[in-house]
């Protein structure tokens, strides 16, 4: 590719600080061997596109900026938030694995008695800026010194929404370890973060942390904090297995036919975490719809879709996309009982144990705009399994 800017600028005086750095040294030279780095840049599974957009920029922005749809991109109300308090988290899971989603991509997962935090995002906003960008639609469940001890921090990739500064300079000065994708440790040794604590891998590489063997695999997407360094960092799904059990985190991501290759060597899995959120015609490769989410969830069980649970991740924190703001939660729902998938729908903040979860609560409809046609009965009442519910939220 030509026009990109050479790596090796590191860190410039001019440049922000939310924007990190650029890769160096050892690091850099480690990028330019990966077999997923060719011509200047990291390329996704898959190849290039595979399909085409189905709009406009101008099309989008128009979507962005019309009254009625900014009005469907929020909720109505005061988002339900499970107020979680340190005795919460005191008291061991019973199975040996609990999940919390904290809302967006953050979650906490208690397993076989370690903690992993993925995706750690406090600030009121995701942006390089604390005075502008897409603000949080709900509170944080608990303050982050709340969480307590944590073993390991695992970062999917770069951009804000999943990579705070805040957050992580909090966390520089704890004895966390940090798992991120190749480049990215450029970022927090720049906040502070000492190089041995971190384990920078590439796709298909695994690091040992207290019992858990966490392994970086495939994803669908791109990376970058600035104008300079787009393509420049790797992004990744996250594999977490320990002696008893098994997670995955798939980050930000498209479908592709990575997952079943993924399932085949790392699952089945307790319980996925899958984003299904922000997806646009505008962007069909880098974000799946929900129905692609709880597709991604078969592969990844082995096309065993009663195996384990589903979490829907990345969506109802921030206004990221053009849907409306509770489509996401709605149609994984449907999607998720069409497959006989089991799901799992937390309120932010609310911890749940895979082994032991009850039936769907859609607690998003209580602060959602209704439907001109209301909302269908849910449990469904004499509804044929392959119909296809309206969700305009």
């Amino acid at each position: 590719m030509t026009g990109l800017p050479s790596l090796g600028s590191g860190r410039s005086p001019l440049r922000p600080l939310s924007f990190g750095a650029d890769p160096t040294g050892e690091r850099l030279a480690r990028i330019r061997r990966s077999p997923n780095f060719a011509d200047g840049v990291f390329v996704n599974p898959d190849g290039p596109r595979t399909r085409e957009s189905g709009g406009s920029a101008l099309g989008i922005a128009k979507q962005y900026f019309e009254k009625g749809s900014r009005a469907r991109r929020a909720p109505t109300g005061t988002i339900p938030v499970h107020p979680t308090t340190v005795a919460d988290l005191a008291r061991p899971p019973k199975s040996g694995l609990r999940i919390t989603w904290v809302g967006h991509s953050s979650v906490l997962a208690e397993i076989d008695g370690r903690r992993v935090l993925f995706d750690p995002v406090w600030g009121q906003r995701c942006s390089p800026f604390d005075f502008v960008g897409p603000k949080r639609l709900h509170p944080v469940p608990l303050p982050q010194a709340a969480l307590g001890p944590v073993d390991v921090v695992v970062i999917s990739h770069d951009h804000y929404d999943h990579l705070d500064l805040p957050t992580i300079k909090k966390l520089a000065g704890t004895d966390t370890l940090f798992a991120v994708p190749l480049g990215v440790g450029a970022h927090l040794e720049r906040w502070g973060v000492s190089p041995d604590r971190l384990r920078e891998l590439d796709w298909n590489e695994s690091t040992r942390v207290g019992g858990l063997t966490l392994t970086a695999t495939p994803a669908r997407h791109f990376c970058g904090r600035g104008i300079r360094n787009r393509q420049h960092t790797l992004w990744a799904s996250w594999v977490v297995a320990g002696e008893n059990h098994r997670i995955y985190h798939s980050g930000d991501t498209g479908y592709f036919h990575g997952f079943e290759d993924i399932g085949a060597e790392h699952g089945p899995f307790d319980a996925t975490m899958i984003q299904i959120g922000a997806y646009s015609d505008m962007w069909p490769d880098i974000h799946m719809t929900p129905e692609e989410g709880v597709d991604a969830h078969v592969d990844l069980q082995n096309g065993d879709a009663a195996a384990g649970v589903l979490l829907p991740i990345h969506w109802g924190t921030f206004n990221l996309a053009p849907h409306p703001w509770a489509e996401p939660g709605e149609r994984t729902m449907w999607a998720a009982r069409r497959a006989g998938a089991r799901m799992v729908a937390p309120r932010p903040g609310e911890p749940f144990e895979p082994a032991a979860v009850g039936a769907v609560v859609p607690w998003w409809r209580e602060v959602a705009r209704t439907p001109a046609e209301g909302w269908r009965a849910w449990p469904p009442v004499g509804e044929p399994e392959e119909h296809a519910p309206a969700v305009g939220a």
